[in-house]
């Protein structure tokens, strides 16, 4: 399956803002749960199918953290734009 990823260091103050041009699955796992979602396993994510932009996640905890966006094997693109707001408060 073709996705999107980019990898952050997070702590549950920051919030990953991502914006789509179409709707897509917007997923936020740890590193176990990504190496699981690319072997094909059950994995457990922060996220799901979204529809409107901008979409807001928060980790759960303090690490390193990755943003999966994809088109859960439909045909087409998507182009996200990310950014990370820092200690934000919501």
């Amino acid at each position: 399956m073709e996705f999107l990823h980019q990898e952050f260091d997070l702590t549950p103050a920051d919030i990953v803002e991502v914006t789509l041009d179409h709707p897509a699955n917007v997923q936020l796992l740890d590193p176990t749960n990504y190496a699981n979602y690319r072997e094909g396993k059950p994995f457990r994510y922060s996220g799901g199918y979204v529809t409107t932009s901008p979409y807001r996640l928060r980790p759960s905890r303090e690490g390193r953290w990755h943003l999966v966006i994809d088109l859960g094997g439909g045909a087409g693109r998507v182009r996200p734009s990310v950014r990370v707001l820092s200690g934000a408060i919501s």
